[in-house]
């Protein structure tokens, strides 16, 4: 394992929270409209396992958008999801009401972001991590950049590398692989 590889699996090991952008992270970042204006998303069942997967393990997982969507509420709450702001574009102030009533430690957490509004909170948490359809200058300054695109198992990659390096993967998948006879 390089040295590179190794600091990241460092700082993998100590997240406790995982926060999501999503449009361009939990989706392709595009997005549709029907005929009567309303709004469609599609979203990846690899991703939303994995983050079942992920809060299982002890991970709390969080989502700040920008944009507002009655669907993404939906989602999030067939997930688990309880902490989930919408509607805004200053994320880190977003980020500070969420932890408001609790202690919390930067280095601690990691963020998934696509675009500009995401830097103000992945400049500052110990594990920004990019999606390879983001903005330059935020894949710049992410620890890595993901090998699957933002609505195409993403987040699902990032989740199993946190479990990866926390040593808490292979009991989140033996569940998967026990015999039935």
């Amino acid at each position: 394992m390089s040295d590179l590889e190794q600091s990241i699996e460092h700082k993998l090991s100590k997240v406790r929270h995982l926060i999501l952008d999503v449009d361009g992270v939990l989706t392709d970042g595009r997005l549709y409209f029907d005929n009567h204006g309303n709004e469609l998303k599609t979203f990846h069942t690899l991703d939303g396992h994995g983050i079942k997967m992920l809060q299982k393990s002890g991970v709390a997982v969080a989502i700040i958008t920008g944009r507002r969507s009655a669907l993404v509420e939906k989602r999030a709450h067939d997930l688990g999801i309880t902490r989930l702001i919408q509607g805004r574009e200053d994320k880190y102030s977003a980020f500070l009401e969420l932890f408001a009533n609790e202690p919390y430690d930067l280095a601690q957490i990691a963020y998934i972001g696509d675009d500009y509004p995401d830097l103000q909170l992945m400049t500052r948490v110990g594990c920004p991590i990019a999606v390879p359809n983001a903005a330059t200058p935020v894949k710049e300054r992410a620890l890595f950049v993901t090998q699957r695109e933002g609505g195409l198992g993403a987040v699902r990659e990032v989740c199993d590398r946190i479990m990866q390096a926390q040593g808490t993967f292979d009991a989140a998948l033996a569940p998967y692989l026990a015999s039935h006879h």
